[in-house]
């Protein structure tokens, strides 16, 4: 993995991070009510799932293996509207550049989820950082929390080479 200055103490963290680690139901459910122990539980509803290399959920391999099939509204009737749009981030100092590939976040979510609470549809409007990601804002939002673990996946965002900057995985 490459390292920068202020990640070890994050990275360390996402390595304690296990497939097998579950959330505290107390933190969102109210333990108190007797239905609690009728709802399935996350490993048991996600068991079947591919992972990736960190053992977590591959949503996108789920999707396109046709596992999972997210609709657009809840009867399921239109189809995604699934946007084919590369936007290339060229502030990564000494990584490759970021791309950003609306067609995998399209193909399951709609772009309200993103535009314009997360992102102003702008180029350069948003001034996006690993630390900023790390701090659940911007891509932290699903990444490292649902979508995939960034310290240990950097290749999946960081993944256009430039000038002497070369890809290590």
């Amino acid at each position: 993995m490459h390292a920068h200055a202020g990640e070890p103490a994050a990275a360390e963290r996402a390595a304690a991070i296990t497939s097998q680690e579950q959330l505290d139901p107390s933190s969102f459910y109210d333990t108190a009510n007797p239905m609690l122990r009728m709802l399935q539980q996350a490993a048991d509803a996600l068991a079947d799932l591919p992972r990736d290399k960190t053992g977590r959920v591959d949503w996108m391999r789920a999707l396109r293996s046709g596992i999972i099939s997210p609709r657009s509204d809840l009867q399921g009737n239109k189809p995604m509207e699934v946007l084919d749009l590369d936007v290339i981030l060229k502030n990564t100092k000494e990584m490759p550049y970021v791309k950003f590939p609306h067609n995998s976040h399209t193909e399951w979510l709609a772009c309200s989820n993103c535009h314009d609470k997360l992102f102003v549809a702008k180029a350069g409007a948003n001034p996006i950082s690993m630390d900023k990601i790390f701090r659940g804002q911007y891509c932290g939002t699903c990444h490292d929390r649902v979508a995939f673990i960034t310290h240990f996946s950097c290749e999946r965002c960081h993944s256009v080479p430039h000038g002497k900057i070369k890809a290590w995985w």
